[in-house]
C-alpha cells in the first residue's frame, strides 16, 4: 500500500484539477451564452479608468461603434 501512495496522490490531485478546469470552462461558456460576462468587464472598465485612462476610453469608444446601427444605402444607390 505505501508504494502507491504517493502516485496515487498524484492522480487524485490531476483528477481534481481535471474537474475544476472542466467545471470552469463549462461555466465561462453557459456565461457567454446567458450574457452573465458584463460584470467581469464592467470590473475591467473601472480598473482601465482607474490606472489607464486611454484603455478606458477605447472600451467606451469600441461599445459605442457596437451600439451604432449601420447605414441602409447609399444614395448613389437610387
Amino acid at each position: 500500500m505505501a508504494q502507491y501512495g504517493c502516485g496515487m496522490a498524484y492522480l487524485v490531485f490531476l483528477g481534481g484539477l481535471v474537474v475544476v478546469l472542466a467545471g470552469l470552462t463549462w461555466f465561462a461558456s453557459w456565461a457567454k451564452r446567458r450574457g452573465r460576462g458584463s460584470g467581469v468587464a464592467g470590473a475591467i472598465a473601472a480598473y482601465d479608468e482607474a490606472y489607464r485612462t486611454t484603455a478606458h476610453q477605447s472600451h467606451y469608444e469600441l461599445r459605442q461603434q457596437g451600439d451604432r446601427r449601420s447605414e441602409s444605402g447609399s444614395p448613389d444607390d437610387l
